[in-house]
């Protein structure tokens, strides 16, 4: 049976072709079903796409590794900046070297050495001066995590505004980078790396790409480490300030004489205006200039709601002004003085920080300022490159005041007063004087003023002349030196012996090394200005040599008890107290009637002399009364000679003017009294100690006893001298078993035997010239206790 046939299948020609009218809106699918990708455009631009996304990937794939590297290493470098970090408190001092601060003898500050400091906690700042340093220097500082990213891209626009580099100008650092600056990013100093500490600080301090990558993990570190507050008081504590101050603790006192927790909002507003550049703003430096940026201070205080406005408003009203020691800025010839004669390591080189109680007294400092200053502008014409040097001090060698130039703010400075040596002229005469006093002269006695030759051997006979060019025949020994005639002065010291008057003048503390020569007398020789003052203190007292001094004592800040106590003061005997008494009435001559007479005192009492040298390039006046010994020089720093000054003008009318000024008050006391600042005569006071039960020892203290209260009373004017003989030496000989000494007063005709090297010859003969040698005193006991107050 034959199968039906079968139905073909139609042919549809519309499932070829799409109907364009009709789209289907299906996308055709691949044999698994799925859709097959829509291929755009052609092989190659296919290819170019594909390219550019895969390097798309790679940067994108290469950022996000770096970010991750760069937050892997950053965490790195804090956790190990982290771990290195100390104690908050032990960052607060980073100085290598201490300050040296000064006190008068009143116990005031009045002059800084070095870098001085105050630690002081966070706690203790004035809450008005951690405002304004906030508001000036970083005001999200408690906001931020030791970074700003807003405060650095508005540095970098500032900067570059400006026509600046990025980095250069402002930093946009907050407190906290700037403490990782300070901090060095924890690199201590290093001799074999760094030259010094000032090229060291100077790498700490420079801003460059590299070092701003560092300070971000040293600063996150910080912030982990330490409380907002405590990273505020490393930098306030570390911060210069300007003046030597180190820190806001040593800047108050510094500039306004208190504590950091005791500034008012002005002062406040100053001190942290001093961040943006402590030297320029110093109000030591420009007291207007530092206002001017305090009121900058305070305005932004105000706008961030850091002071009310009745503050803002006072502040404005009164600005901060300098302590008074800070404006009087008195005694930097005085400091650099201590610090150049004290021991290196505990002045210019210390480690600690160092307090000295001094002898300086400001009111008188600033009375002499104010003498010499009126002197110069009244008497000396405009534009006159002269200068001048004072010392003051007490009777007793303690140095009150020092000016070393007419200059008198100033630091670090040449200072004429101790470092210029100069030709002392005929200031040295009463240490001739003195010889031939000590040797039995006597002011009364008669000497020639007439023509000298001396024959030097080997040499051009020398023929000493008067300044006047005229001879004044037979003079008595004080005629000689009230009128400073030079060769009735030349006489007498070849008669006493010129090794007489050397061993004198080197003891007084002139100076070491004097020359051996005819015309020593005359002063050919260079000595400073506080050598001679301190010698002319041994005559005010006595004949006792007295070392000037300044340091009572030093003491490490914090120590108990001190390093080192005074250093200095009353001395050895030089020479007798009948002598010296002699000497100062001659003395006084000079004042009443002689060269000196434009430096009298009206009724007080006063004693001096003058100096000129023979080329007129020094002048000289140095004197005393019973509470000061004072010593005036004037001359050129280039040793020029000076125009128709002498010792007995210009500097004759400055002493004058600074003893008027600094006896201001006090009482009217005769010279006579031979010890210094308590007033008292010699011998009085506190006795050495003497003990034990033997006979010399009973002997000792009661001869010590018997010179302090049993000594006989001089007159108005007239100082205590002994009589027959010492008490200690007629106690001793008591003691040894031997007679009690008697002075001698040999008078011979002539002098000592005089060197072979010079022969003296004269048209007139001496008369009346008296030697009395001194009492030989050579048993031991006598040589060790010689120094002893009142062994002659």
């Amino acid at each position: 049976m034959a199968e039906p046939p079968r139905k073909r299948r139609p042919v549809v020609a519309e499932r070829r072709y799409s109907n364009p009218t009709k789209p289907s809106g299906k996308t055709p699918r691949g044999k698994s079903g799925r859709r097959a990708p829509v291929r755009r455009g052609n092989a190659v631009s296919r290819g170019v796409t594909g390219f550019f996304r895969l390097i798309w990937r790679a940067i994108f794939g290469t950022i996000w590794a770096s970010i991750l590297t760069v937050f892997l290493i950053v965490g790195l470098a804090t956790f190990y900046y982290y771990s290195q970090l100390p104690e908050a408190s032990a960052l607060f001092d980073g100085r290598a070297r201490g300050g040296v601060t000064m006190l008068d003898r009143e116990g005031k500050v009045f002059a800084w050495r070095g870098e001085t400091y105050g630690n002081v906690a966070p706690d203790q700042i004035a809450p008005s001066l951690r405002n304004a340093v906030v508001a000036t220097e970083d005001k999200r500082f408690y906001s931020h995590l030791g970074v700003d990213p807003r405060g650095i891209a508005s540095a970098i626009k500032i900067n570059m505004a400006e026509g600046r580099g990025p980095l250069d100008g402002n930093g946009g650092s907050t407190i906290t980078q700037q403490v990782s600056k300070l901090l060095c990013l924890g690199e201590t100093f290093d001799p074999t790396r760094w030259k010094d500490e000032s090229e060291y600080e100077a790498e700490c301090r420079t801003t460059s790409l590299w070092r701003k990558i560092k300070e971000v993990p040293f600063s996150f570190a910080m912030e982990l480490k330490y409380t907002k507050d405590e990273i505020l008081g490393i930098y306030m504590n570390r911060s210069y300030l300007g003046g030597g101050a180190r820190g806001f603790e040593a800047a108050s006192e510094r500039y306004f004489a208190k504590h950091a927790s005791e500034v008012s909002v002005a002062e406040s507003a100053m001190l942290a205006g001093l961040l943006k550049a402590p030297s320029y703003f110093a109000p030591t430096s420009n007291i207007e200039r530092a206002q001017d940026r305090a009121a900058v201070v305070l305005d932004l205080m105000h706008e961030q709601d850091r002071i009310t406005d009745a503050e803002y408003e006072k502040a404005k009203a009164n600005p901060a002004v300098l302590s008074q020691a800070a404006q009087a800025r008195a005694g930097g010839y005085f400091a650099d003085w201590l610090m150049e004669s004290g021991p290196g390591f505990l002045t210019t080189e210390t480690t600690e920080d160092v307090t000295i109680l001094t002898t300086f007294d400001q009111k008188v400092q600033l009375a002499a300022e104010r003498a010499l200053k009126k002197i110069f502008d009244e008497k000396v014409r405009e534009g006159s490159k002269a200068e001048a040097a004072v010392v003051v001090l007490s009777a007793d060698g303690a140095v009150r005041a020092m000016i070393g130039g007419r200059d008198t703010v100033v630091q670090g400075v040449f200072n004429r007063a101790t470092q210029a040596k100069r030709q002392t002229g005929s200031s040295f005469k009463p240490f001739v004087y003195a010889a031939g006093l000590d040797q039995g002269m006597t002011p009364d006695s008669i000497i020639n003023d007439g023509p000298l030759t001396i024959n030097i051997k080997g040499g051009r006979p020398w023929s000493p002349q008067n300044y006047t060019r005229r001879y004044y025949g037979d003079v008595t020994m004080a005629t000689a030196l009230k009128q400073s005639l030079n060769t009735a002065t030349i006489r007498i010291q070849e008669q006493a012996g010129r090794a007489s008057v050397l061993r004198i003048a080197e003891e007084f503390g002139v100076g070491t090394d004097l020359p051996n020569v005819p015309s020593l007398g005359l002063g050919v020789f260079d000595s400073t200005l506080l050598e001679m003052t301190g010698a002319y203190a041994g005559i005010r007292n006595g004949g006792r040599a007295v070392r000037p001094y300044g340091v009572v004592e030093l003491r490490i800040r914090g120590e108990d008890s001190p390093m080192i106590a005074k250093s200095g003061g009353m001395g050895q005997r030089v020479i007798s107290q009948q002598a010296a008494a002699n000497l100062i009435s001659m003395m006084r001559g000079v004042i009443q009637g002689g060269t000196g007479t434009r430096a009298k005192l009206g009724e007080r009492d006063a004693a001096g002399k003058t100096g000129t040298t023979s080329s007129y390039r020094d002048a000289w006046f140095i004197g005393f009364t019973d509470q000061f010994v004072t010593g005036v020089w004037m001359g050129y720093d280039d040793n020029t000679p000076l125009t128709g000054v002498t010792g007995g003008g210009l500097p004759a009318e400055i002493w004058q003017a600074v003893m008027t000024e600094i006896h201001e008050g006090l009482p009217m006391e005769p010279l006579g009294r031979f010890v210094g600042d308590e007033g008292s005569r010699i011998g009085d006071g506190v006795a050495p100690s003497v003990r034990g039960d033997d006979a010399l020892s009973s002997a000792l203290s009661a001869a010590l006893t018997d010179m302090q209260g049993d000594s006989p009373s001089a007159p108005a004017g007239q100082p205590v001298v002994s009589g027959s003989g010492e008490p200690l030496a007629d106690a001793l000989s008591q003691a040894l078993g031997q007679p009690a000494p008697q002075q001698q007063q040999t008078q011979t005709q002539g002098g000592p035997p005089r060197s072979p090297e010079t022969t003296v010859s004269s048209t007139e003969a001496r008369r009346g010239v008296t030697n009395a040698p001194e009492s030989a005193q050579n048993d031991p006991l006598s040589d060790i206790l010689r120094g002893i107050e009142g062994v002659n």
